[in-house]
């Protein structure tokens, strides 16, 4: 078939794969890095960062591009489509405010999982455009289209033209868009705005968005954490945790999944399929606080958890160290108990917090267990997946294979494959319904074995700790 590029433009960087279209062999890189922003971002400079990436004859032979970006970011344009303000990005704390006030106006959590499958969150662009028409209001009065940065990426690649798209795995995260009836919400872009605005069409996942003014193929693109799982070839009965500061929690459904609490958040995949969502507010942030307290770093940490025994003598670590969303414990800290003579030592604390994270992220998958989500093998992100301690307890916590796939740029990967899924319809060598069959990803595998026993006991001495401290605060609607 040829040969495809994926890009994409996270929070911090741009990264550029090339790849062969049958094999989807890496057989070249690109790179370069977005200057710092907090709450707002510049567009243009995310475009100067793409340019830099692919210079040096990077794209030469390049057929089609597919493109990966950073959730949750609002763009707003004004008639003539010029930007009206910078981007506001999805890590914007001035927004909690607007999205608890969002919740309220609809009628409460209920109605907004009811309607779009999720509950307003200070990252999505729903709740930056109430922000926008309470403390911009010149501004808002200028808006006439909104965007997210991977729908800007790809209309100016396309030499900015009449239509504007997205997919449906960047729309579901938007608070306007239902991944249940694959439709936008207009009434609830005025209810945030105050005004109706112009809302991107939305592409299937084979479907091109256009061609470049070269001749050049541009794929619907879509959000960072769907061209993610399309780059690791995640399918029904896979999970993925990611494990940074906070931890999420997803897997593939066949439908979408309405939570009344809010707990789940129904996004939409890269494929056609569902990406139900739990997010907890405490993962590696934990084991740096405990490193920290023992004077260490997490490779010293994990040395010392290693030397512990599962159960940490008694001692049992609640996460909850920046309060939490799963449980929705907002305001609460984290606690910890069992303190025995015999368990007051620094490799036991050291184990307790690994436990303590894991059993955390365990609460956020068995969310999704428990709406009917199959999971038989659990994939493992982020860089503390690296450590040994992690590796060694997760399996049995977790109650299935974990694998630990090698790092890679696993966005940039599935933005490449989506360009080759719609280069290769173009062609009529692929179906709108199957995607290129891409080799598995390389990885180390970890099996329970005969540890499940002991991970269950584990898991109920925590257990046990969360329901005395926090009684019938777990619950998913």
């Amino acid at each position: 078939m040829g040969i495809v590029a994926g890009l994409d433009s996270s929070s911090d960087s741009t990264r550029i794969v090339v790849c062969d279209t049958d094999t989807g062999a890496v057989l070249r890189h690109g790179y370069a890095s977005h200057p710092p922003s907090a709450a707002d971002g510049d567009p243009q400079a995310w475009l100067m960062s793409l340019g830099e990436a692919a210079g040096g004859g990077l794209l030469e032979g390049v057929q089609a591009i597919g493109v990966s970006a950073q959730q949750q970011g609002l763009i707003t344009l004004d008639a003539g489509g010029v930007l009206v303000r910078p981007a506001l990005l999805g890590n914007d704390k001035r927004v909690q405010a607007s999205a608890a006030d969002l919740t309220d106006a609809l009628g409460g959590r209920a109605a907004w999982a009811e309607a779009v499958g999720t509950v307003p969150q200070a990252g999505q662009a729903v709740a930056k455009l109430r922000w926008l028409a309470r403390n911009e209001p010149e501004s808002a009065a200028r808006v006439a289209a909104l965007l997210q940065p991977h729908d800007w990426l790809v209309w100016q690649l396309l030499g900015r033209p009449l239509r504007r798209t997205t997919d449906r795995g960047d729309a579901s995260g938007t608070g306007f868009w239902s991944a249940a009836t694959g439709a936008w919400r207009p009434d609830l872009v005025e209810l945030a705005l105050g005004r109706q605005a112009t809302l991107p069409d939305v592409l299937g996942p084979a479907e091109a968005a256009g061609h470049t003014p070269e001749g050049l193929l541009i794929s619907a693109g879509t959000g960072e954490t769907m061209a993610a799982a399309f780059g690791l070839g995640v399918g029904l009965g896979d999970a993925v945790i990611s494990l940074g500061a906070s931890g999420s929690v997803f897997s593939v459904h066949h439908s979408a999944l309405a939570d009344t609490t809010g707990t789940i958040t129904s996004f939409a995949d890269a494929t056609g399929m569902h990406l139900p969502v739990v997010h907890t507010l405490n993962a590696v942030r934990v084991l740096r606080g405990t490193a920290e307290l023992l004077g260490t770093d997490l490779a010293g940490l994990s040395e010392l958890a290693m030397h512990s025994s599962p159960g940490s003598y008694g001692l049992v670590l609640l996460p909850y160290l920046e309060g939490e969303r799963t449980p929705q414990l907002p305001h609460t800290a984290g606690t910890l108990t069992g303190l025995r003579r015999e368990s007051m030592k620094p490799e036991h604390l050291a184990r307790a917090a690994f436990e303590g994270m894991l059993c955390g992220l365990t609460d956020a998958l068995d969310v999704l267990r428990g709406r009917g989500v199959e999971v038989r093998r659990v994939f493992l992100l982020g860089a503390a997946a690296e450590l040994p301690a992690v590796q060694a307890i997760a399996p049995s916590l977790f109650g299935t294979q974990v694998v630990v796939p090698q790092p890679a740029d696993y966005a940039a990967l599935g933005a490449a494959r989506q360009a080759a899924w719609a280069l290769g319809v173009q062609q009529g060598v692929l179906s709108p319904q199957q995607p290129p069959l891409w080799p598995s990803v390389a990885g180390h595998a970890f099996e329970p074995g005969e540890d499940l026993a002991v991970g269950q006991a584990v898991r109920q001495q925590y257990t046990t700790v969360r329901e005395q401290t926090h009684p019938g605060a777990f619950q998913a609607g």
